[in-house]
């Protein structure tokens, strides 16, 4: 026995030693913490519907092209391209150094090398009635076929379109068009949604749906920063989700999370003054960055002259929908309901951030008390005299807001009752046109007004198209069509200012204010840039010990 003992103390000491150095390099780990309140729905690129879904498949995937902070299309896997003169051939010269992540499927389990044929693939799932997917959208209405996706050799890709659509690269930013690899995707079928595989400076490692996610460096990523320096820098992002927002954020106050995005009125006032200022009690504590989101808050008016709840109603004449827009003070409703979160939407309908955005060529309704009591009484409705009761619809969330429009539109002599309702049931009502005033929102999928000015083309009429309000203004259509044959920006976005002023004239909305992103970080983050479209991005993130 006695010859045993130093043994064991030998070996007692090395598992001692080889614990400490595995829990001393663990510490040095710079993991990136963050909470999403709403579990994911997927990691499937196919399936990137929401906000949460985009966020995390933004880290695991690439795509053909990428936006930058200012928006700007700029190369990602496909280093260059063109476009034919038709507008309707789009070639993307690939890069040969972009890997996808380690898989056991891939031989001797080292990710293959990407080229075209996997965008073709990857394209193609977004139409294939088989997968179902949600970003169908995306070329369902611009390609013919699995045809028009074509592989010239590895390292060329061909799309083809059945007609221009200037906004079209932009379009590929979205995450509907990542890169996945065809013999992963097919052999876990659905499952992929939770055993995804992409090129992205993060790879998968664990999901455990509505606890933990857990991302690990790609350490074979290929992006560098305009130092040189190989990307991503951190080492791992971990993803909780905690549903309450006011418990999650005290755990971003006990530095238990490195992100925080948004400021819930719950906890709003705690966080910020009513000019937007981070109170006494915070400041210095973390950073807290406020930026442009292309998100437009609105109040929809249904306008087509033959659905039944038009006709007869008020809101059925122009004057009094222009009514509306002015008697809405949209600086006090900002300052006090959203603690100066947001821009007053004096400008139509698409929001400050979005390129070609210019409030000197689109002039929309401010603030004017008494220019609404006057067209008020021009419609016939003297202080509301004769004027029956609107219903304004809404749901639980924006309650608030909607009772401050009720109580402003009082002090013109309307009179209106507030309806609310769960999101889906107003979401689903605004689908069919079956509701007449209504709370709305629109949220870019692109950095193209083509998407806004889309909302009231008369072709995108529902159930399939967003064209809520029922709008139908032949002119709007014509140049509406006209612009996807305009090849010089500034040219398109000088009818883009035309249609909307058809619209701030029309007035089937009522636009609120361009909404605004907040992010904080802890004091020990630098590198997290916001950017118009609220997305997340986390391979330029530092993180000091």
């Amino acid at each position: 026995m006695r010859t045993i003992k130093p043994y064991l103390f030998w070996l007692l000491s090395v598992v001692l030693f080889i614990s400490c150095s595995r829990k001393a390099d663990h510490d040095n780990k710079k993991v990136f913490n963050i909470n999403l309140d709403q579990n994911l729905t997927s990691l499937d690129p196919a399936f990137a519907r929401n906000q949460n879904a985009i966020w995390m498949i933004n880290q695991v995937f690439n795509g053909l092209v990428q936006i930058d902070k200012d928006l700007n299309t700029v190369p990602c896997i496909a280093k260059s391209w063109s476009v034919d003169e038709d507008g309707l051939t789009y070639t993307f010269n690939l890069r040969n150094d972009v890997y996808f992540h380690d898989d056991p499927l891939f031989k001797d389990g080292k990710g293959r090398k990407v080229v075209a044929s996997d965008f073709a693939y990857s394209f193609y799932r977004l139409i294939d009635p088989k997968v179902a997917s949600s970003g169908g959208w995306i070329f369902s209405d611009k390609v013919k076929d699995q045809n028009s996706f074509t592989a010239i050799n590895d390292s060329t890709f061909q799309i083809k379109l059945t007609k221009p659509f200037p906004a079209f690269l932009n379009l590929l930013t979205a995450q509907y068009c990542s890169v996945v690899p065809k013999e992963v995707v097919e052999h876990y079928g659905k499952d992929f949604r939770n055993h995804p595989v992409g090129t992205g400076p993060f790879r998968f490692k664990y999901w455990k749906e509505d606890e933990i996610l857990v991302l690990l460096k790609n350490d074979n990523y290929w992006e560098k920063d305009s130092a040189n320096n190989r990307l991503p820098f951190l080492d791992a992002v971990k993803v909780t989700f905690i549903s309450d927002k006011q418990n999650a954020f005290m755990n971003f106050i006990k530095k238990e999370l490195d992100f925080f995005y948004s400021v819930d009125g719950s906890y709003r006032d705690d966080i910020l003054t009513k000019s937007g200022k981070m109170t006494h009690k915070y400041e210095g504590k973390f950073q807290l960055f406020k930026g442009s989101y292309l998100c437009t808050e609105y109040v929809g008016i249904l306008v087509d002259p033959n659905n039944a709840l038009v006709k007869g109603s008020p809101l059925s004449l122009k004057k009094v929908r222009q009514a509306i827009n002015y008697a809405i003070d949209k600086p006090k409703l900002i300052k006090y309901l959203r603690n100066s979160i947001g821009i007053p939407a004096t400008s139509g309908f698409i929001p400050e951030g979005m390129p070609g955005f210019d409030s000197t060529k689109v002039k929309g309704y401010v603030y004017d008390l008494s220019k609404a009591e006057q067209l008020l009484a021009e419609a016939g409705f003297p202080h509301g005299k004769g004027m029956p009761v609107v219903t304004l619809t809404t749901s639980t969330t924006y309650k608030d807001l909607i009772e401050f429009i009720q109580g402003e539109l009082t002090n013109i002599g309307m009179k209106v009752k507030v309806d609310v309702m769960p999101a889906a049931g107003l979401r689903d009502l605004m689908s069919k046109n079956e509701v007449a005033f209504f709370r709305g929102s629109w949220i870019s999928d692109y950095p193209d007004g083509e998407n806004y000015l889309s909302v009231f083309y008369s072709k995108n009429k529902v159930p399939f198209g967003p064209n809520y309000t029922g709008y139908f203004n032949k002119d709007f259509d014509r140049l509406f069509e006209q612009s996807y044959y305009e090849k010089d920006t500034q040219k398109r976005y000088d009818l883009y200012h035309k249609m909307e002023n058809m619209i701030v004239e029309d007035a089937p909305v009522v636009p609120l204010l361009y909404d605004q992103c907040v992010v904080m970080v802890q004091n020990n983050i630098s590198g997290y840039q916001i950017n118009p479209l609220a997305l997340m991005i986390l391979k330029n993130v530092k993180k000091q010990q």
